[in-house]
């Protein structure tokens, strides 16, 4: 979806467009007015200085158009600026990552000339939405044409916009060459290399990037688990005794790849110039209410809330429904068992083909509900932490996340523990860890790759049929304002939320009870395959541009990564104790059989912290290239220290 030629300004100052702002068809025109006058003035009057057009009439007037979005570019200078204000580090002569200032421009690799081509894209678009996203009000009191949409000096404009439905959406623009580009070597020819990562964080951000990235790592390292396990499944299948050194092999591994790809993904951040970027201060999120108060940090006027207020709804309101979402997912868990033993006396009274089929149905059919309860449940704890009303977007993320996280690993995996320790059922156990790996693979794969695309083939069905007439989609361009109005109705993409966590079930399913279904990891390999290639078309051709996320880690999942592999030191060490060949070793005494097991889960358990110390979670030659920038700036500080110092002296005298 290629931008058209840009458009000239008045002032003689080159227009491409950006990003796009859609306002709600109804809008007060005083409030549109308003909005863009506040877009274009100066920085020295508190506006924005970008330069922004209103999108022009479409192709053919069947359908109603909304007259309300506008194209939102800027100068080079205005976004080289940005770039500064923004902290935004790139790749210095000398080969180091620093953070980019105008003085120093010309010091830097690949700026050349005036710099048209020195920032991507992305940047240009990250750049444009923090300068909207940090656009305040000054003396207005509530936004013109609407009284009851109060401001007050300091509040982000845009974010009370989008609050009040005023402004209906903000997304950045596709760049139809650079996209064709990346498709090409992305997802539509297939290959056994390695995906374009640094074309995917060039066009789409650190964030995305960061995520395909652990997910290519997390295949690659599945594949020594994949192997040894076809092994098993080939020679050893039937014979549960010797899964004693693959449960072995999974404590071992569960922990090195995660200290491996900290390291991995701390190189990709320090090439990418995010590893030593500044976090950026966080204003409050657009949903945040309160009592207008003083903010003692800022200095500006925005809404407080009581934090003790905060603590009584989720320890008394939050916290009672997580625990009886826990209660009714035990319950279906029984029902579950309940349908289990139906089958297996179905099955005995008459062993047949049929009554063999039927054996797999009840694990099918919870596979289903858990995936539903599942969805469920999302929508719940998302409400709630709303509810919630947390100031800062990282809390709300960290309590929706931890919410989510507690219920799937209940959900997905208390069946599989009970079968394992309570039932020590090895058989059922590994029966029901198929059924449910398969089912919900099977499930994901229809909701995230399938579905997503229907819908917007549906969506767009009328739009691409008058289109047609004109030209065809894929290999012509399109007028800009086709452009902008086809990519207004495509999908908004939601982040890497539900990708993340679709990885980390994935990852409880292998390390933890991997051991008694060898062919887990086979099946998690083939799914992420698919997974890569389906996340790759999705973002190319289903959902909207989103904006570049400067990441410089996985942030909280490594955590949750972390957890995961502690639960299954211990997970793997109960059944390495529960196996026959161990417990020939123990014949007399169970007692002494758990104490063992028990000093070798502690032991692991000490290995596995250990190894997290001596392995450096950033490799030693980007320590010293960050020490070294650290060293340079404390001595530039000194020399303009004593620059100044000198001058004062001379002025004295």
């Amino acid at each position: 979806m290629k931008l058209q030629e840009p458009s000239v300004e008045s002032s003689g100052s080159t227009f491409t467009p950006l990003v796009v702002l859609e306002l709600t068809l109804d809008a007060k025109e005083e409030a549109v007015a308003w909005l863009l006058s506040r877009i274009r003035d100066p920085q020295q009057n508190g506006g924005a200085e970008l330069l922004v057009e209103q999108l022009g009439p479409g192709v053919g007037l069947q359908e109603k158009e909304n007259p309300n979005m506008f194209l939102v570019g800027a100068s080079r200078q205005r976004l080289l600026s940005g770039a500064e204000d923004v902290g935004l580090f790139k790749e210095f002569n000398d080969g180091s990552m620093r953070g980019f200032t105008c003085s120093n421009k010309h010091n830097f690799k690949d700026f050349q000339g005036d710099g048209d081509n020195f920032l991507s894209m992305a940047e240009c678009q990250y750049i444009i939405k923090h300068e909207l996203d940090t656009l305040r009000a000054k003396d207005e009191t509530h936004v013109p044409g609407y009284t009851q949409t109060k401001l007050y000096p300091g509040k982000s404009i845009i974010r009370r916009l989008l609050s009040k439905g005023i402004l209906i959406q903000i997304f950045p623009l596709h760049e139809n060459e650079e996209l064709k580009r990346l498709c090409f070597t992305w997802y539509k020819k297939v290959k056994l290399s390695l995906q374009p990562l640094d074309d995917i964080r060039h066009y789409y951000g650190e964030g995305q990037a960061l995520y395909f990235g652990f997910l290519e790592y997390f295949t690659f390292a599945l594949v020594p688990m994949a192997l040894i396990g076809l092994l098993y499944y080939l020679f050893d299948w039937e014979d549960y005794d010797k899964y004693v050194v693959f449960a072995m092999f999974n404590v071992i591994w569960c922990t090195l790849i995660l200290e491996l790809w900290k390291r991995f993904s701390a190189s990709l951040a320090y090439n990418w110039g995010t590893l030593s970027r500044k976090k950026a201060f966080e204003e409050p999120r657009p949903g945040f209410h309160g009592v207008l108060g003083f903010n003692p940090v800022t200095g500006r006027q925005e809404p407080l809330y009581p934090n003790a207020k905060r603590q009584l709804r989720i320890y008394l309101v939050s916290l009672p429904f997580v625990l009886l979402c826990l209660y009714l997912s035990l319950y279906v868990m029984m029902i579950y068992f309940q349908m289990e033993g139906w089958a297996l006396t179905v099955h005995d009274e008459d062993p047949t083909f049929w009554t063999g089929i039927l054996l797999f149905i009840p694990s099918i059919i919870y596979a289903i509900v858990i995936e539903i309860m599942n969805i469920i449940y999302r929508c719940a704890a998302e409400f709630l932490t709303e509810w919630e009303n947390h100031r800062l977007e990282s809390s709300y993320q960290n309590h929706l996340v931890l919410k989510v996280l507690i219920f799937n690993f209940f959900n997905c995996f208390a069946s599989l523990f009970y079968i394992a320790f309570i039932m020590q059922d090895m058989v059922l156990l590994r029966q029901s860890l198929a059924t449910l790996l398969i089912t919900s693979q099977i499930l994901n794969q229809f909701m995230e790759a399938f579905l997503p695309y229907w819908l917007q083939r549906r969506r767009n069905k009328k739009l691409i049929r008058k289109l047609r007439k004109r030209r065809t989609l894929e290999d012509k361009e399109l007028p800009l304002a086709e452009q902008v109005r086809l990519e207004a109705d495509m999908s908004t993409y939601l982040g890497t939320f539900d990708d993340y966590l679709e990885q980390f079930l994935l990852f409880g399913y292998v390390s933890l009870f991997s051991c008694v279904y060898p062919l887990s990891a086979v099946l998690v390999v083939l799914n992420n395959i698919t997974e890569i290639y389906s996340d790759a078309f999705k973002m190319c051709r289903v959902f909207k541009r989103p904006f570049s996320d400067p990441a410089a880690n996985i942030g909280v999942w490594q955590l949750a990564f972390e957890a995961m592999s502690v639960i299954a030191v211990v997970t793997n060490c109960a059944l390495i104790g529960m196996s026959p060949q161990v417990k020939a070793y123990f014949p007399e005494s169970e007692m002494q059989l758990i104490l063992w097991t028990v000093a070798i889960e502690h032991g692991l358990l000490a290995f596995k912290f250990i190894l997290t110390f001596l392995i450096p979670d950033v490799p030693k030659h980007i320590q010293i290239k960050l020490s070294r920038l650290e060293f340079e700036s404390l001595e530039a500080l000194k020399k303009k220290k004593m620059l100044e110092a000198s001058e004062f002296s001379k002025s004295v005298q």
